[in-house]
């Protein structure tokens, strides 16, 4: 494994989320105190989804074609302007602008990324190598609200967000001196195709398609479990900003010490086995808790919502691999979390518009069963791609038929 390149990326991308992280108990708390409403606070996570979206496929095919740190470069740098501006933030109309900066510089970071540990991964090894990545991503988010919440008890909201602007400057650093500046092989770049004709042959793809609406429905649940559980906890039962952070970051280092055995299993099984697996445990999670009255009981259930992602994320992530070795591994990543910001941006609407009709404790349940319902669909789309694809290969052989020489 080429550990003089990959070691360095993955300490980059852990140093960045980890600051992406310590803001995520505050947030929801400082845009509540500038007025947010249920819907409010969804618009503001689904401008960063919006603009990420956007960008990520123009980025990640831009990348391709021109090479990846200076993209990289880039987003630490708005990263870390971000971190300054929040705490200036007076209205809801400032917080939505700043977080749609915050997007622009998000699709230069995860996506390019996940396009430089790709072209590293030889093949057979796509769960290993993207498990990898996702230790450090999910390492970075999963320390952050720990952190965050203690900052936030000891000096304020502010000091979250300058901590995270601290690290994403961190970050940049570590990107500019030590990760080198790979040059693209064009023959993993996709065939030439632009972007637009590219995204069209993934969505006229079974599998590619099949593989991006599991994408998108499995990233459902991130709003209501990241931004909106604090005001859950906070009036179930007056969790303190500690326990807010306590709750999320076991869910996500669960799944970041897990990301390797999932990578691994990703390889050796049966990948559509484990997206079932994943996504009922996922989805049972969602449903039972409004029934955690206390800290404990949803510290247990998030738990388990660890360890259904650490199966989930390696295995897309290989998934997303295999593909992008026909599209280009910068387009591919792209797309893929296109589809990653979709879902989180399906998941702050629909969170928002499902707590003010019915109330903060019924949106997780009915949020659930959405994220059940499409990626079981996508999962079933990509097995009649899997088998169309065997049939092709092994026609059969009926009365008369010559066979195969």
């Amino acid at each position: 494994m080429p550990y003089r390149l990959l070691l360095p990326l993955l300490f980059a991308v852990f140093t960045a989320l980890l600051g992406i992280g310590i803001i995520v108990p505050v947030m929801p708390v400082f845009a509540t105190s500038l007025g947010a409403s249920g819907l409010a606070l969804g618009f503001i996570i689904a401008s960063f989804s919006i603009t990420r979206g956007v960008c990520q496929p123009v980025v990640g095919r831009l990348s391709d074609r021109w090479g990846r740190k200076g993209f990289m470069l880039a987003g630490l740098l708005v990263f870390g302007t971000v971190g300054l501006l929040i705490p200036m933030a007076t209205s809801v109309e400032n917080l939505v602008l700043i977080r749609a900066l915050h997007g622009v510089g998000s699709a230069m970071i995860v996506p390019v990324a996940m396009a430089y540990v790709s072209d590293l991964a030889p093949v057979g090894e796509e769960g290993r190598y993207m498990g990898l990545l996702n230790s450090a991503i999910f390492a970075g988010i999963g320390s952050g609200p720990l952190l965050g919440g203690i900052f936030t008890d000891l000096w304020g909201m502010a000091a979250a967000f300058y901590a995270m602007s601290a690290l994403s400057f961190l970050a940049l650093g570590l990107v500019l001196l030590q990760v080198p500046a790979m040059t693209v092989d064009p023959e993993r770049a996709g065939n030439g195709d632009g972007l637009f004709t590219a995204m069209g042959k993934m969505l006229a793809s079974r599998r590619t398609s099949g593989l991006l609406l599991a994408r998108l429905a499995t990233m459902i649940i991130m709003v209501p479990t990241m931004a909106f559980l604090p005001l859950f906890m906070t009036q179930a039962f007056q969790a303190s900003a500690m326990q807010i952070g306590v709750v999320i970051s076991v869910r996500t280092l669960i799944n970041a010490a897990l990301q390797g055995t999932g990578g691994r299993l990703a390889d050796r099984r049966d990948k559509l086995m484990l997206l079932r697996i994943g996504v009922l445990a996922m989805s049972g999670v969602m449903v039972m808790i409004p029934l955690a009255g206390n800290f404990w009981s949803l510290l247990l259930l998030f738990v388990v919502l660890g360890l259904a992602e650490a199966l989930i994320w390696p295995t897309l992530g290989a998934l997303a691999t295999e593909e992008g070795r026909k599209y280009g591994q910068g387009t591919m990543m792209g797309v893929y979390n296109l589809a990653m910001s979709g879902g989180v941006l399906t998941g702050a609407l629909a969170a928002g518009v499902a707590t003010d009709w019915f109330g903060l404790k019924w949106s997780f349940p009915l949020i659930g069963l959405v994220i059940l319902a499409l990626t079981m669909f996508a999962i079933g789309t990509i097995a009649a791609d899997r088998q169309a694809a065997d049939a092709g290969e092994h026609p059969r052989q009926g009365r008369g038929s010559e066979a195969p020489r």
